[in-house]
């Protein structure tokens, strides 16, 4: 349960017991958090004629303003700026509506909050996309940038969400040390996001027709829900704010966020309440190297994920502005160039798709041990276009799911029996079956097909580990590791199968 609301259950089980009890009262309010702006609060609304009431809003003020010269007067007001307002900003529930600040309200906490070091970006200066689309990536105020491109806001809206990070970025301030580690601002915004703000991520069946409502910053500051990218946006625009260095990191169909010193690195797992997770877990058989993003190029990835929306449901001309407009951050980005391509294609622009996926033929990006081959099957004949929207076709945990793509796909190898990534696809349905052996002979037909995917190779391992076939495993194993070794890359999850097929059976 939200911290705000235990402490509002005890203060009003306890208030008749000491509602006329300055001991009791004085007790209470010892044991308040004295960096919470929504407890200090909370206690003035419940005692503002008291003088642990005084002294609660005179507390909220020094957190507000930590730097006033002005003497605080007896009695103390925040005229411009209604409690319930910063109480609901702050410690409010995602499923209860956002309170609109006024205009002269927006000009008082921005008053509060100048000394914030992202102001100094000329990217908080700009009030334009075009604007936004000139600066260099250090110079990008990725709050502000996103509010200007993600959805039509008024600039008292855009105000209105930069000032809730504000709040967010004073909350964390206060409770620094006075000369702050980079791993001290870490822990503080840790504390915020995920213990006292509660922001989680939502369930697969939400975000999987809605990523794009877990991934922009409105949304996501709204329902304190996000997918990865939508709460790294959050802690990016708070480190922008706390002079706190970050690196963006994208393994494949993930982001996450970490510091770097030079010596040590500090994983941030969004999806994780911002645990540190060892680097080696986002590598995998086919990921051998991480993928390092600057700050103008996480806008053009809240484009790349809503553009994801709209061709599940379809829609392929807004998925094609879309990823033309994600292309506008990050140019030369294979992926995208690639579901640009085939959204072309479904769109029955031939010419355009085409010329798109010729640049990509044979590539392989440096992050990768085995290249996409799904480019080349189509530039080949291998495979047509309604081949390439049954990749993509969306399987949830339900049975009925997985055996209607299954069925899709064994139509379209009955007529391209060639199609390598269609192949792989209707293995990996049977092993959501429990069916090894039709999966086995699946990916064995890969193997004659192409034997230089060291996914496959690894998969083939597996199964014929299971079926006690240990020759065969022991064969494709090696396979696998001679793949991934002449591209350098010695993944765990080789050397973990390597550890259990040895268990069993001795290497040849």
């Amino acid at each position: 349960m939200n911290k705000f609301i235990l402490l509002f259950l005890f203060l009003f089980s306890s208030l008749s017991a000491i509602e006329k009890d300055d001991a009791g009262r004085e007790a209470l309010y010892n044991s308040l958090d004295p960096f919470s702006l929504s407890q200090q609060i909370s206690f003035y609304q419940l005692y503002p004629d008291s003088t642990q009431g005084e002294r609660a809003i005179k507390t909220v003020w020094e957190l507000l303003y930590p730097n006033h010269t002005v003497d605080l007067p007896k009695d103390i007001q925040l005229p411009m700026l209604d409690l319930q307002a910063i109480i609901s900003l702050i410690t409010r529930q995602g499923h209860q509506p956002t309170t609109i600040l006024t205009s002269e309200q927006l000009d008082f906490i921005e008053q509060l909050t100048a000394h914030l070091p992202h102001r100094q970006l000329k990217g908080h200066q700009v009030w334009t996309r075009e604007e936004v689309l000139e600066l260099p990536p250090e110079e990008i105020d990725i709050a502000r940038g996103l509010l200007l491109y993600e959805q039509e806001q008024t600039h008292d809206q855009i105000r209105q969400y930069e000032v809730m990070l504000d709040l967010m970025a004073l909350q964390i301030l206060r409770r620094l040390p006075p000369f702050p580690s980079p791993l001290d601002k870490v822990r503080e915004i840790n504390r915020l996001v995920f213990l006292e703000m509660g922001f989680r991520f939502p369930p697969h069946s939400l975000y999987a027709k809605d990523v794009d409502l877990y991934t922009f910053l409105p949304s996501v500051l709204d329902g304190r829900q996000g997918v990865c990218l939508g709460v790294s946006i959050i802690y990016l625009c708070l480190a922008q704010r706390l002079s706190l260095d970050l690196e963006i990191i994208t393994p494949p169909g993930h982001i996450y966020i970490r510091h770097n010193d030079g010596e040590t690195i500090t994983n941030i797992e969004t999806t994780a309440r911002g645990i540190n997770m060892p680097c080696e877990t986002y590598l995998g058989i086919n990921t051998r190297k991480l993928q390092l993003r600057n700050q103008k190029e996480v806008i053009g990835m809240a484009f790349f994920n809503q553009a994801a929306v709209y061709w599940g449901r379809e829609e392929h001309a807004m998925a094609v502005k879309l990823y033309e407009k994600a292309r506008l951050f990050i140019p030369d980005d294979p992926l995208i160039k690639m579901f640009l391509g085939f959204n072309y294609l479904f769109l029955g622009k031939k010419s355009e798709g085409k010329n798109l996926l010729k640049s990509l033929r044979g590539y392989l990006d440096d992050t990768s041990v085995s290249p996409d081959g799904m480019v080349d099957d189509y530039l080949t004949g291998r495979v047509n276009e309604d081949g390439l929207k049954a990749i993509f076709q969306h399987v949830d945990s339900t049975r009925e799911s997985i055996i209607e793509k299954q069925e899709t796909l064994k139509k379209i190898l009955t007529r391209y029996p060639k199609f390598r990534a269609g192949i792989m696809q209707l293995a990996t349905t049977w092993m959501q079956l429990g069916r090894s052996k039709e999966a086995l002979a699946l990916l064995e037909r890969h193997h004659q097909l192409d034997p230089h995917d060291a996914t496959v190779e690894y998969y083939l391992a597996i199964l014929s580990m299971q079926r006690i076939d240990y020759n065969k495993a022991w064969n494709h194993l090696k396979n696998s590791e001679k793949i991934a070794a002449e591209r350098d890359h010695y993944p765990v999850a080789l050397r973990s199968l390597r550890q259990s097929i040895r268990q069993s059976s001795p290497e040849p």
